[in-house]
Formats: C-alpha cells, sequence, structure tokens
C-alpha cells in the first residue's frame, strides 16, 4: 500500500512533456510511480478535472530574516512554491560580528524595503559565522524548503570592518582570501553559492551606497573560486551595467573562476529599451563557448504599487501632506483628503513635485494604472489615469487623487518601472522563451510597501498559459517546467521541480480553470506590527511537501515538513 495516492488528475510533470492524464503515488517522501496506480494509498485524493505539478521552485527570494518567526514562509507558500532559496542580491544576515547587526539591518531595510523595526524585533542573532546561521534556520521548523547562499555585502564587512563598508576600498590578497576561505567553509555547511550587487539602486537606510557596488574584479573572482575549489555553487549577481565591456568582463571571470553557473538579473529599462537584448546576446556568446551564464528575468513588469499605505503614491512628498496627513491612521487620512480645501491644497502643491525617483512617479500619469481585482499587470494606454482622465475631461492629477480615495483608501495603482516600456508584455515574452534565460526577481519577503511579486508563479499559469489577451501565450507545460525543473535545475537541485520516480514529492493540486490571482492587499503582520503587502490566490486544491499536504484549499494544515537544503542535491 502506498502512503498517497493522487488519482485521475492532469498531470504536467515539469519536464516540457505535453499534459497527460495519470496517478501520482507517493511512499515517504519520494514519488514511487506515475501513471496508471493500481495500489490503494492509506490516503487518496481525487484530482479528477484538476491539475497536477510538481512544486515551484522560487530561486530569488529575501526571507533571509522572516524565516525566522514565519514558519510557513508566506505568501510564497500560498502560491504553490515548496522550495525558496534567499540570500540574493548580495544581503543577508550572516556572517556578522556582534557590533554590525543593525549595520545589516540598515542594508536590508534600505535595500529591499523590510521595515527596520519588523527585522531587530524578530531576528535575534544568535549566530555569528554562515554556517551557525544555517543551523539557526534549520532549528525552526518550516513548511517548505529553504536554501540560502552567502550575501557578499555581510561577508565584506565581517572581514573588512570600517573598511568594508565603503565600496571603493580596495581588499587586501589577505582580505580576498579571508572572505574566500568563509565562502568554501558556508558551501561546506550547505550554502548554495554566493550572491553580489553592482547597482546604485541599492542603498542602506541612510542612503550609503552598498558594500559591494565597485569592488575590483579581483575580489570577485577570489571569492569566486571558492566555487572552484569545492565543485559546486551558484553565483547570482544585480548590475546596472554602467560599462556594459567591463561589467560583463569582470561577471564572465567570475563564472570561470568559479567553475560554476552564474545568473544575471535582466530586465528592460525605459531609458535603453534595447539594453537587455545585448546583454543577452553577449550571455549567449559565453554560453556557446562554454561559460555558465544565464540571465534571472522576470515574468511581470517590475511594478511598484502606489497607494495610501504604500511606500510611494504621486501626493507622498507634498509638503502638506508629509506634515499633517502622513502619520494619520488610514480611515482618518481619508477622510481629511476629501475635504475639498485639502485636496485642492495637496493638488496645488504636486506640480512642484519633480525632483528624484519621487518626482519622476508623481508626473508620470502615463504609466499608472488602477490595479483591479483580480489585477491586471498588462493593461491599455486607455486604462491609464492619464488615459481615463482625457476620457473624462479632467485634469490626470485629480484623476490619481480621486483613485488613490476609492476603497477607503485601501485602492492601488500599478506603476511599471521596468519590462514594459512597449506597454505590453511581449518583450517579456521573449525574454523567457530566449535560450540561456530562467524565471526569477520575485524578490519574495522584501519590498514590503510597494512590491508583490512572489505570486509570479501563480501569474504564470493564469496570465501566460491561460488568460493573455493582447498577445501569444506559453504553452502550459513549458510554464510549468520554467518554475519547476529550470529554477531547480539552475542552482543545483536536482531532486525536485518534476514528477518522476525517485524525486521528492513536492506536489501542487490545481483547479486550473477556476485558479484566481487576487489583488494585493496591505497587512500589518510582520514583528513589531510592520506592514507588507501580500497577496492570496484562489484554486489551490492541494501542496503537497516531501509527501505531506502542508495546504488544503488554501488552507495550512499545520503540519511543518520543509527541511534547510544543505548544498546541492541528486536523487
Amino acid at each position: 500500500m502506498h502512503d498517497l495516492v493522487i488519482r485521475n488528475g492532469m498531470v504536467v510533470d515539469g519536464t516540457g512533456a505535453a499534459p497527460r492524464p495519470a496517478d501520482v503515488a507517493i511512499d515517504g517522501d519520494r514519488i514511487t510511480m506515475v501513471g496508471l496506480v493500481t495500489e490503494q494509498g492509506s490516503e487518496e485524493i481525487d484530482a479528477s478535472g484538476l491539475l497536477v505539478t510538481p512544486g515551484f521552485v522560487d530561486i530569488h527570494t529575501h526571507y533571509d530574516g522572516q524565516v525566522v518567526w514565519d514558519p510557513a514562509v508566506t505568501p510564497s507558500s500560498w502560491h504553490g512554491v515548496t522550495s525558496i532559496v534567499m540570500g540574493n542580491c548580495g544581503v543577508g544576515f550572516a556572517p556578522v560580528r556582534p557590533d554590525r547587526h543593525e549595520f545589516l539591518i540598515s542594508v536590508m531595510e534600505g535595500v529591499e524595503d523590510i521595515p527596520g523595526a519588523a527585522l531587530s524585533e524578530g531576528v535575534d542573532f544568535t549566530w555569528e559565522s554562515f554556517p551557525e546561521y544555517l543551523d539557526a534556520v534549520e532549528a525552526i521548523p518550516h513548511a517548505i524548503d529553504i536554501g540560502a547562499q552567502m550575501p557578499h555585502s555581510a561577508l565584506r564587512v565581517y572581514v573588512m570592518g570600517d573598511r568594508g563598508r565603503d565600496h571603493e576600498e580596495a581588499a587586501t590578497d589577505e582580505e580576498i582570501a579571508r572572505m574566500r576561505q568563509l565562502t568554501a567553509e558556508a558551501l561546506d555547511a550547505g550554502a548554495l553559492g554566493f550572491t553580489t550587487s553592482r547597482t546604485i539602486n541599492h542603498r542602506d537606510k541612510q542612503g550609503n551606497q552598498i558594500p559591494t557596488l565597485t569592488n575590483a574584479p579581483t575580489e570577485l573572482w577570489g571569492i569566486a573560486q571558492a566555487l572552484q575549489e569545492k565543485g559546486f555553487g551558484h553565483l547570482e549577481i544585480v548590475s546596472d551595467f554602467r560599462d556594459l565591456d567591463a561589467e560583463f568582463d569582470i561577471f564572465r571571470g567570475m563564472a570561470e573562476a568559479g567553475g560554476a553557473p552564474l545568473s544575471i538579473l535582466l530586465s528592460q529599462f525605459d531609458q535603453s529599451p534595447e539594453r537587455w537584448r545585448e546583454i543577452l546576446e553577449r550571455i549567449q556568446e559565453a554560453r556557446a563557448e562554454g561559460v555558465q551564464l544565464s540571465a534571472q528575468v522576470a515574468i511581470r513588469p517590475i511594478s511598484m504599487l502606489l497607494g495610501l499605505q504604500s511606500s510611494m503614491h504621486p501626493f507622498i512628498t507634498c509638503p502638506t501632506y508629509r506634515r499633517e496627513l502622513a502619520d494619520l491612521p488610514l480611515e482618518e487620512r481619508v477622510a481629511r483628503m476629501r475635504d475639498p480645501e485639502m485636496r485642492a491644497t495637496l493638488i496645488a502643491e504636486h506640480a512642484n513635485r519633480t525632483h528624484g525617483m519621487s518626482g519622476m512617479v508623481a508626473q508620470s500619469f502615463h504609466k499608472m494604472f488602477p490595479l483591479g481585482d483580480p489585477p491586471d499587470y498588462e493593461p491599455t494606454p486607455e486604462m491609464s489615469v492619464q488615459g481615463r482622465a482625457e476620457a473624462a475631461g479632467i485634469a490626470p492629477v485629480e484623476m490619481a487623487y480621486d483613485m488613490l480615495l476609492q476603497r477607503d483608501g485601501r485602492e492601488l495603482m500599478l506603476f511599471p518601472l521596468a519590462n514594459f516600456t512597449d506597454g505590453n508584455h511581449d518583450a517579456l515574452r521573449e525574454m523567457n522563451l530566449a535560450e540561456g534565460t530562467v524565471p526569477g526577481l520575485s524578490d519574495g519577503g522584501a519590498h514590503c510597501g510597494v512590491i508583490c511579486d512572489a505570486s509570479f508563479p501563480t501569474y504564470m499559469l493564469t496570465h501566460w498559459a491561460r488568460d493573455r489577451a493582447r498577445g501569444d501565450r506559453l504553452p502550459l507545460e513549458y510554464v510549468v517546467q520554467r518554475q519547476c525543473r529550470d529554477t531547480a535545475r539552475q542552482v543545483g537541485l536536482r531532486d525536485r521541480g518534476t514528477l518522476e520516480v525517485g524525486m521528492l514529492a513536492d506536489v501542487n493540486i490545481i483547479d486550473y480553470d477556476n485558479l484566481t490571482l487576487r489583488a494585493p492587499e496591505m497587512a500589518y503582520d510582520l514583528p513589531a506590527g510592520g506592514r507588507r503587502l501580500i497577496q492570496r490566490a484562489e484554486g489551490y486544491r492541494a501542496t503537497i511537501k516531501r509527501g505531506q499536504v502542508i495546504y488544503r484549499d488554501g488552507e495550512p494544515t499545520g503540519v511543518m515538513p520543509g527541511q534547510l537544503i544543505r548544498g546541492p542535491q541528486t536523487v
């Protein structure tokens, strides 16, 4: 008798094969049969009319602090994710000296928009070394599997002290050797790789550039050699490519020095809408020469969600708003903003909001869209605030103001920052079909006040495979393969991502026809009452982790079969 049998489902097995009717048998934490299962199970699930897929593998998250206080690792686990990888973009919480706790919190708060008060209360820092951090994570029960990577910012400051906080300071040969040694020790303890960042957008809470912005190639190549010595590991990097030739040579050198796969974050930006193709072409040329380079790409526009509860909206820097309204409870703030006199004051002050990122957002009404519920991430130009204002015969700033007050001030507006230059998802489709790319960039656990993209797996299924109306879709079997097998193999996890005999029994049972992605909403459930945007889904009938059901119809069962992933995994 099998432990669990899933019967009569439409299996999309993650290998890229077409959907097919099949049963799935599970014994212990492994899949033992896929096909016609005649033997009974101690437990059986009837999946008639339902989709059966592997559990999703999200390789770009920032749950480094949250895993200490949230055993369910939400919202990712709500969306069928059964394995996450954190420690991306060179930020994390180990290694750390006792007097550097607040510095790492400041970096994480500034770079990833995670409330510092929540991190200060929720992260207890019972560790110093990276192996000790892994032990601390492993000691806490979790619903899903957790993989971690060595973050460069934490490592550099640990080794170099205050000098390490200055990205223009060159590490000595001895310091590079020490960073390589600590990375090797982290790999021995179970780290999946090493990550770094070279983007000017990453700053700590005080606005200082992160420690890794312009590190010398010798530092990066020296650290990467730890992966070569150990014979495994994954490298991840984010860059602005301010000097394409120089930056690409550095990254190629890292992959070669590490003898390891390296993934580069890749997006389309309005200022240089074709640059992503240049970068991807270079990646593909390097791959043809045997260098293990890949591009991590998103599956929908990288967007800010603007609203009165969010970290950004068109009026947030107006003097009167900041002085009289910003600190009021939402209900009271909405009531004050509905006063005609206050409305006139803020609209008048808005005209002068033109500087910096907030000014760009405040004035770009052609890039603001009502999100809706279910949310629309591929709206037409006519749906923008500007388009709707023109149709209504009013000023766009008035339309934006009134829109923010809808749903008692809980309305959200979509503001695409990247991957939406042409006003559609055609570039995203091209990225996701290109050789040498892998889905990433969900940033689960991060950007709590302005982004909520941990729902990427559900969006892949609903938008790309089923609902897209403004262009070609993607085959269902390809969508599943991309966020299961392809992501898992990118980081060395070959024991999951497909429904095949011997693989981990990580499974989703999905009411595909009725799968629905709900609109994001603001929750105040972080430690110290910190806020975060969350997004739920309807249609996941069951999510199974290592053979145990962790969700039924979206409700947690309370079982915690998740494990810390220690190093690469094979069947």
